[in-house]
């Protein structure tokens, strides 16, 4: 009887323990739906242009360089009037050469003419007396035609003399070593003392100071790129500088089987200089693109992925693909629907299947005000 009892009871208390776990379930103390991990802000994909561009990597260059050498032969430099730096107009004298050998063969030279011409006019004055003579019939055509030829063979020597005095003022003008352009000077080989033969180089030049940018390209990148696009670069020495596409290069390299692309910088570069490396953008111009805020791009296990929340509130992870970068605004190339509702931030938090809290955006806070000027 008493194990009838125990078992009584025992059934008792099972059906008023289960009631009361079924009452405190419907009493609304316990959640039936799970607590959102995170409050987010959400944002919709938008559609606008975008500039495309190519990214290069590339050396400064000399636009043009200018070799000046020495002229004259066998001649001791004097005097160097330049320095490497120094900003140079056409026709500048860079450095002078010993002339007192072509002085002297000038002198002799202006002697010989002079000479020359007086045997000339001598041989002139017989002519005449010989065509005279010749109409009166005192002389034979035989005497005549020896005169002429006097006459011809001296003006031949003042000619040639006369040459040879314009070729020693040409040689002496070459002591004078000029630049052929205006430029800067970029290198220096003339040292005073020192005996130049003709060809030897004494000074480099950028020719007008202007330096160029050599932006190596895929060759798949040649054809979109065209002459006079805008380009914006920064050279090693942090300076930024704005350009323009003067040349695509005609052919591509076996080896790299890349191509140069040649673009035009301003004559003011500050601190670049020829020779730095230096990283740029060429544009191509504009297209349409489905952006999102950068914020809301969470990059895991180098993979982007961006989260969308559903009608639950619940978050799906997608893996997107993103292209071009403007502002606080990232394109989405595929991977993600027009219409779909994505986190804007914060997502790096969440997880695939997250509740998540959904508010409105914040107001944009109101601009500082400016300090005032004094």
């Amino acid at each position: 009887m008493k194990k009838c009892g125990v078992w009584v009871w025992a059934g008792i208390w099972a059906l008023t323990g289960a009631a009361g776990v079924a009452w405190a379930a419907d009493d609304g103390k316990s959640p039936s739906v799970a607590k959102p991990s995170l409050t987010v802000t959400v944002a919709t994909p938008q559609m606008g242009s975008l500039a495309q561009k190519i990214s290069a990597n590339g050396n400064l260059a000399a636009w043009q360089e200018a070799i000046v050498g020495a002229e004259a032969n066998g001649l001791k430099i004097t005097e160097v009037r330049v320095n490497v730096g120094d900003r140079v107009q056409r026709g500048d004298v860079l450095a002078v050469l010993q002339a007192d050998s072509l002085r002297a063969e000038l002198a002799q030279a202006e002697g010989t003419l002079a000479e020359a011409a007086a045997s000339a006019q001598e041989a002139k004055a017989q002519a005449d007396r010989a065509r005279s003579l010749q109409q009166q019939g005192f002389f034979s055509a035989a005497q005549l035609s020896q005169a002429l030829a006097a006459e011809a063979s001296a003006v031949a020597r003042v000619q040639s003399a006369r040459a040879m005095v314009q070729l020693q003022n040409v040689r002496l003008s070459q002591t004078q070593v000029r630049a052929p352009d205006a430029g800067v000077v970029s290198a220096r080989q003339a040292t005073v003392g020192s005996v130049v033969g003709a060809g030897t180089e004494l000074f480099r030049l950028i020719r007008q100071g202007r330096i160029e940018w050599r932006a190596e390209v895929t060759a798949a990148e040649i054809g979109r790129i065209q002459v006079g696009a805008p380009v914006e670069l920064k050279a090693a020495s942090g300076q930024l500088l704005q350009g323009k596409v003067r040349m695509v290069a005609p052919s591509v390299d076996a080896q790299t089987r890349n191509a140069l692309v040649y673009v035009d910088l301003p004559a003011q570069t500050g601190s670049a200089r020829a020779g730095m490396y230096a990283q740029g953008e060429i544009a191509l111009g504009q297209s349409q693109a489905l952006t999102v805020p950068q914020a809301a791009v969470v990059v895991r296990d180098g993979f982007s992925y961006v989260y969308t929340v559903g009608a639950e509130q619940k978050v799906s992870q997608i893996k997107v693909q993103t292209g071009r970068r403007s502002g606080e605004r990232i394109e989405v190339t595929s991977g993600l629907k027009a219409d779909a509702r994505v986190v804007a931030s914060g997502g790096a938090f969440l997880n695939h299947g997250d509740t998540v809290r959904v508010v409105d955006a914040p107001a944009a806070q109101a601009a500082p005000a400016a300090p005032a000027t004094k």
